[in-house]
């Protein structure tokens, strides 16, 4: 897989040092079969920071549009923006550490899944590990997390929350933590129901071998870009 390179290294847009505007602790496939099929599928490569050339398959620009700029990922942190008197270079150095002590998740495998009405790949078998390594990220990172605005706290709750989601919400940022948690890497936006099977066989006849078992033993450190997209700052290998 080519990448189209259009803002130079990582960490610059032509040349010019980037500040990110937020981060995340995703799960981004080491390099290989899938961290390939994730690029190309989506059109973003967030582990090099590039556009890729996206596989020719009638409508998926469109379909993929809301998951592109993220890159192929599955969030263990939100995304979160830097709180007063932080900075990168200590949320890099508390990621770090987290990972040291971290051990990592596991399950039986990956599998295509419809969540709602978009479709990701999902664990199967005991996802308990995968589950305790999220809730983890979300403690031990909140004192580099600013509280959200107003502003984004209603269009959360726009979503229809739960009680306990709304509670989530306001302790950490963020509704689907903790136990409402489910561990995707997305691959669609939301489908109309009708679309459904039909990008279910398309996602099907392009998935690499999926792993079984699957194995999260690293972590990654994550930025949104000032343009929106999210690129790979720095893996971290989980140690515990």
């Amino acid at each position: 897989m080519e990448p189209s390179c259009l803002f130079g290294k990582r960490g610059e847009v032509r040349g010019v040092p980037v500040s990110y505007t937020r981060f995340a602790i995703y799960y981004v496939p080491p390099e290989g079969a899938l961290a390939d099929f994730g690029a190309v599928w989506l059109g973003w490569d967030c582990i090099a920071g590039c556009d890729a050339v996206q596989l020719d398959v009638p409508g998926l620009e469109d379909v993929t549009k809301a998951p592109r700029k993220y890159g192929f990922h599955g969030t263990l942190k939100p995304p979160f923006r830097l709180a007063d008197g932080t900075d990168l270079t200590g949320l890099t150095a508390a990621t770090a550490d987290m990972a040291r002590a971290c051990a990592p998740g596991h399950s039986d495998g990956l599998v295509l899944t419809v969540l709602g009405r978009f479709l990701a790949l999902t664990p199967v078998g005991d996802m308990n590990g995968i589950a305790r390594l999220a809730s983890t990220c979300v403690k031990a990172l909140d004192s580099f997390r600013a509280p959200p605005t107003e502003a984004e706290l209603m269009r959360r709750r726009k979503a229809r929350l739960s009680h306990r989601q709304d509670t989530l919400l306001e302790r950490w940022g963020y509704p689907y933590v903790m136990e409402e948690f489910r561990f995707h890497l997305t691959l669609t936006g939301r489908l109309r129901v009708e679309q459904i099977d039909l990008w279910t066989d398309v996602v099907g006849a392009h998935l690499p071998e999926l792993p079984k078992p699957f194995t999260l033993d690293q972590i990654a450190l994550v930025g949104e870009r000032p343009e929106g997209r999210f690129e790979l700052i720095e893996r971290y290998t989980l140690l515990g």
